[in-house]
C-alpha cells in the first residue's frame, strides 16, 4: 500500500526556524535542563545544539530557551513560555499534518 510522506519545517526570511530537530532538541532541554545532556542524547554535538538555539532565540519574539547560573545546584538551561507555546504549537501542527497524510494515502490508486 502506497502511503505519503512528509516534514514540516517553518522558515522565517528564507532561513530555518523551527522543524521536527530543532522541537526535539528542546523537548529534551525541557527534559533534561541541560544543553549539554540533550545534545548528547540525540547525538548531536554542544556547538550545533547551542548554534541552533541561538538561531531560534534571534528569530523569536521572545527567548525560546533562556540559560540561568548559580545556586546549589549550578546552572542549567530551561524553556520558556514563549517555548513552551512553539513546542504545543509544532505538534498540534505535525499531528493534522500527519492525518491529512494518512487521509490522502487512503485516496491513492495505483
Amino acid at each position: 500500500m502506497y502511503k505519503i510522506k512528509g516534514s514540516i519545517w517553518i522558515e522565517n526570511n528564507d532561513e530555518a526556524f523551527i522543524g521536527s530537530g530543532r522541537i526535539l532538541l528542546l523537548e529534551r532541554i525541557k527534559k533534561f535542563g541541560s544543553i549539554t545532556v540533550a545534545a548528547k542524547s540525540i547525538k548531536m554535538s554542544y556547538r550545533q545544539a547551542w548554534e541552533l538555539i541561538n538561531s531560534m532565540n534571534k528569530q523569536s519574539k521572545k527567548p525560546i530557551v533562556e540559560a540561568f547560573s548559580g545556586g546549589a545546584g549550578g546552572g542549567g538551561t530551561k524553556i520558556t513560555k514563549e517555548g513552551e507555546g512553539i513546542i504545543k504549537q509544532f505538534r498540534s501542527l505535525q499531528d493534522r499534518f500527519h492525518k491529512f497524510n494518512d487521509e490522502e494515502s487512503k485516496k491513492l490508486n495505483f
